[in-house]
């Protein structure tokens, strides 16, 4: 994909005759968690199905955070046949009673069997899909291999051993000729046209987070390896798209506008929560304190609202095949 600067809106306060740039310079509010159980730390709760923990908190703040992702995820592919997933497995998976098996740390956002680490605050789901809570460094069980294996937003979730597990489990659990699927997200924030100065602190907001993951012992871009890390797993006839998320409605393009319009709200809504748990246990140079993350992330959100900054995130995609009998005993 070539890497062309997003055009410029402008007029980037405008996104429809009635809008006005106090609107988007407005914080998405959410709602407030009920009692959950799982761990509750700096007031938010994480997951607590396995013994070491996830870095991003298992609570309705988040979940919302997560959604306004999955929607820009949604805007920007709203172009394909099936903006879900690119792999070629067709309408509907055949010769399985599940389906395909999805893995992310999100809400299930997908009519698919879906599996995640901690259990989303969802009150309805659809008839075809199955939410299963699991581990899924453990064993899996399911006997009938799967059509498609899709993982999403699974960034500092695993140390490098525990990937190079997972991604052995997907390709044992995947049929001859099925599909690996996955899409990650860059925590740094970019700009093509120097709009952004290169001292603003939102520039050193990627920087900053990369180095507590690697403190934690699970990489935080992961999207720069997982390519490796699937071809290394077996998998052929890798597939790759890159995107440019908008953080604001500063393009001019209509898609790439409303893109980044709800990408702002989903960067105001989960900051605090990608940020809190890393900087308070492996924050640069010592762990930081509550207070110091929620002035930090405050400071974050007033530049990011800033309609004069041209500012994106980058994305990855990537589906993979694994390849029939004849073609792996051809490749030795």
């Amino acid at each position: 994909m070539e890497d062309k600067p997003i055009a410029v809106d402008p007029n980037p306060h405008l996104l429809t005759d009635d809008y006005d740039l106090d609107d988007w310079q407005s914080e998405t509010t959410s709602i407030q968690s009920s009692i959950y159980k799982g761990l509750i730390e700096n007031g938010r709760r994480y997951q607590s199905l396995r013994s070491s923990e996830y870095h991003v908190p298992s609570d309705d703040q988040q979940f919302e955070a997560y959604e306004a992702g999955h929607i820009v995820a949604m805007i920007m592919d709203a172009h394909q046949r099936n903006p879900l997933f690119q792999a070629p497995i067709g309408p509907s998976p055949k010769g399985k009673e599940r389906g395909p098996l999805t893995l992310q740390t999100g809400s299930p956002m997908q009519p698919s069997m879906v599996w995640i680490c901690s259990p989303p605050p969802v009150n309805w789901m659809p008839p075809n899909c199955i939410l299963e809570v699991d581990d899924i460094l453990q064993e899996w069980t399911w006997r009938e291999p799967f059509d498609l294996v899709h993982l999403r937003i699974l960034d500092s979730a695993f140390t490098p051993e525990e990937t190079d597990r997972l991604y052995k489990q997907c390709y044992d659990h995947i049929r001859p000729g099925g599909w690996i699927e996955q899409f990650e997200l860059s925590p740094y924030i970019e700009c093509d046209d120097d709009s952004l100065p290169a001292d603003n602190i939102v520039r050193g907001w990627g920087p900053r987070f990369e180095r507590a993951a690697e403190k934690s012992g699970r990489p935080l871009m992961i999207m720069n390896t997982f390519h490796e890390s699937i071809q290394k797993a077996g998998f052929v006839d890798v597939h790759t798209k890159d995107y440019k998320w908008p953080i604001g409605p500063w393009p001019r393009d209509r898609q790439l506008k409303e893109a980044g319009l709800v990408n702002f709200h989903h960067w105001m809504g989960g900051m605090e929560g990608y940020g809190l748990w890393l900087l308070t246990k492996f924050g640069d140079p010592v762990p930081w304190s509550n207070e110091e993350v929620q002035v930090y992330v405050a400071k974050v959100r007033r530049e990011i609202a800033n309609p004069r900054f041209h500012i994106y995130e980058r994305a990855k995609r990537i589906w993979a095949r694994k390849p029939f009998p004849d073609e792996t005993r051809m490749s030795t």
